[in-house]
């Protein structure tokens, strides 16, 4: 008669519901806990509907890996520097345009105009990622194209959330008119990016080229910077003025959507 020879790693219960359970219960404390910045047992244990001293058990070993830390004095527990090196490692592979692809998608069939993802190099805005709705007639590819920050929805976005220091060097290197509604004065520029970065969101209408318009809305990453933007943007006959405050939400949406797959857990005002 044979007998199985058991590992010493083997386990038959990690097999079975409850272990399951635990790590999603485990998982929700972390989750409760980058959205609150930090709960006690209590508070963890109400939302979770279990006992307190089950969610103890469950923190306790999350601390013993650095992903959560201990109460210091009267505080609550917060995520611990355990979280911060897998987040790193996540964004380190998290290609902006590869992440922005379905999400684009999704806003310009919503909204049925086109949509771009630009980023910031060297001063000026680069296009990174387009989708257009299918039952409009297609504008040009801006995939890879350079424009300038102060002209554009997407570049004000970016321009807007630039170190102060920066924004400034760029404001005092001249602001080239592209058509008669361009902002080419920098004290005037200076008061639109404040309005951009206290309301989350930028416009342009006609500034980069005449009859365009646009709407954008400026993406986040893991560590809270801005690095994107997300903008719509449409021939004026499609998009006018009037319409811009209703592309808005879906624009705010799309930009919270996309800042979450590159590791944000705030969230865009909407």
């Amino acid at each position: 008669m044979s007998t199985a020879t058991a590992h010493p790693w083997h386990d038959d219960s990690l097999s079975s519901g409850p272990p399951v359970k635990s790590v999603d219960r485990a998982l929700t404390v972390l989750d409760i806990l980058a959205r609150e910045g930090e709960a006690s047992l209590s508070q963890m244990a109400r939302e979770l509907g279990v006992h307190k001293s089950t969610v103890g058990r469950l923190v306790e070993t999350l601390v013993r890996h650095d992903l959560v830390d201990a109460p210091n004095g009267s505080g609550g527990y917060r995520l611990g520097v355990g979280c911060l090196r897998l987040a790193g490692a996540t964004a380190a592979r998290r290609d902006v345009s590869l992440e922005a692809q379905p999400v684009c998608d999704e806003l310009s069939a919503v909204i049925g105009e086109t949509t771009n993802v630009a980023i910031t190099r060297e001063g000026v805005a680069i296009n990174v990622c387009q989708s257009e709705a299918h039952s409009t007639v297609a504008m040009r590819n801006w995939i890879g194209q350079h424009t300038a920050l102060h002209a554009t929805a997407n570049g004000k976005v970016l321009l807007a959330h630039l170190p102060e220091e920066d924004r400034a060097a760029l404001l005092d290197t001249g602001l080239t008119p592209f058509t008669e509604h361009t902002l080419t004065c920098p004290a005037a520029l200076s008061e639109e990016l404040h309005r951009i970065r206290t309301r989350g969101w930028a416009f342009a209408v006609e500034e980069f080229e005449e009859g365009l318009n646009a709407v954008a809305a400026p993406v986040f990453d893991h560590s809270g910077n801005v690095v994107a933007g997300i903008s719509v943007a449409g021939p004026s006959y499609r998009l006018p003025p009037d319409r811009l405050p209703e592309v808005r939400a879906p624009v705010l949406r799309a930009a919270n959507a996309l800042s979450l797959r590159l590791g944000h857990v705030g969230h865009v005002r909407d």
